[in-house]
């Protein structure tokens, strides 16, 4: 086959790598995470169950699962220079950015930086102080005292607690605990490949993520939560919102939140879930009037593109109603997204090729200097 015909811009298509860990599958409207539907887990389990099926193949136990709790409650907590770090940003430092450098660091405080017997445990630490370093960074680029995790509280209610600096509602930590399972895990988006690509090297784990942390800051691939929230509060009203939309489409932007690079002409089935939540969070704060624009936009765009509502479409105004703020909305989705990365990191490893694909060269040939 000639290299031309091989082509594929984007590498839309393209089989990259082989995998245990997830699959999309469009025609069924299923995303599966070995072997398990991840709308029903997300419906059933809770996001510390898919880090034992994501790392071990299979769902914990009870006593597992309490294991596995106290584990990332240990873990949690930041070394004091590291805050220090932190706090020296730049004030107008952007929160990926922070997140990104958090990481980075993190890896001079490894012993045991590079040996893969110690993959597991390298992974639950990451797991454990991620959300750390995505709120504290935050408060500190804010000029706030940072939040420290609260030992009494279950791993995403600590999360949304340090986010919020109030302590949520069983109501609250469940929507929230699912938004986490839902954003956990995606077969092969931009950030994942890039976290494999740079395993293949056989690069740590500290530096895969950090790719992957620079990937996802672009707004082709992240991003798109915030931007809808943005247009929402722009919007203020159904009829605001259509307009605001209708515009939009009139200039050929691009409207955030809607299609999706493997979906397509189908909904986004992490985005039913999301829907079914702000519905129920909109009913408790009294905020129908969210839920009414967001399905009024959902209904214009099916009409006007053919385009239906992404995860991020509804995760957004979730994340609003729950008093997040919006800049954090980005690194609250590679905050879930590390479970992902770092079990695709961990099957790299296990059965590794160095990638290098080639090009189609389309300069000039035969100059002479």
């Amino acid at each position: 086959m000639d290299k031309t015909t091989m082509f594929q811009p984007g590498l839309n298509g393209v089989i990259a790598a082989e995998t245990k860990l997830s699959y999309l599958d469009v025609e069924a409207e299923e995303i599966v995470i070995r072997g398990y539907d991840l709308i029903e887990l997300a419906e059933k389990r809770q996001y510390i169950d898919l880090i034992q099926l994501l790392l071990k193949g299979r769902l914990p136990d009870g006593a597992e699962q309490k294991e596995l709790e106290e584990t990332l409650k240990l873990e949690a907590p930041l070394s004091d220079s590291l805050v220090q770090l932190l706090a020296k940003l730049p004030k107008d430092t952007h929160p990926m950015d922070a997140l990104r450098t958090g990481i980075s660091a993190l890896a001079g405080y490894d012993k045991n930086l590079g040996e893969r017997k110690n993959l597991e445990q390298t992974i639950l630490r990451l797991l454990a102080k991620i959300p750390v370093i995505t709120t504290g960074s935050y408060h500190l680029l804010q000029e706030k005292s940072i939040l420290e995790p609260d030992p009494d509280l279950s791993y995403s209610a600590n999360f949304l607690y340090m986010l919020t600096g109030r302590v949520p509602d069983e109501q609250e930590a469940s929507i929230f605990d699912q938004s986490l399972m839902v954003y956990s895990e995606h077969e092969m988006p931009n950030s994942t490949f890039t976290a494999r690509v740079i395993a293949s090297t056989n690069s740590d784990l500290y530096g895969a993520l950090t790719g992957a942390v620079a990937s996802l800051k672009g707004n082709l691939h992240g991003g798109a939560n915030e931007a809808v929230m943005h247009m929402l509060l722009e919007g203020r009203s159904v009829e605001g919102f259509q307009q605001l939309l209708l515009e939009k489409l009139a200039r050929k932007e691009k409207v955030m939140g809607f299609g999706h690079r493997v979906y397509m002409r189908k909904m986004d089935p992490r985005a039913s879930l999301m829907k079914e939540a702000l519905r129920n969070l909109a009913a408790v704060k009294n905020r129908e009037d969210l839920l009414e624009c967001c399905e009024a936009g959902e209904e214009l765009m099916k009409e006007e593109k053919g385009l239906y509502p992404n995860l991020d479409y509804y995760a957004a105004p979730v994340y609003y109603l729950l008093g997040i703020p919006i800049d954090l909305y980005t690194p609250i989705f590679f905050s879930a997204r590390t479970l992902g990365i770092c079990a695709h990191v961990a099957e790299q490893y296990t059965d590794n090729k160095l990638f290098r694909p080639r090009v189609h060269y389309t300069g000039p040939r035969g100059l002479h200097p």
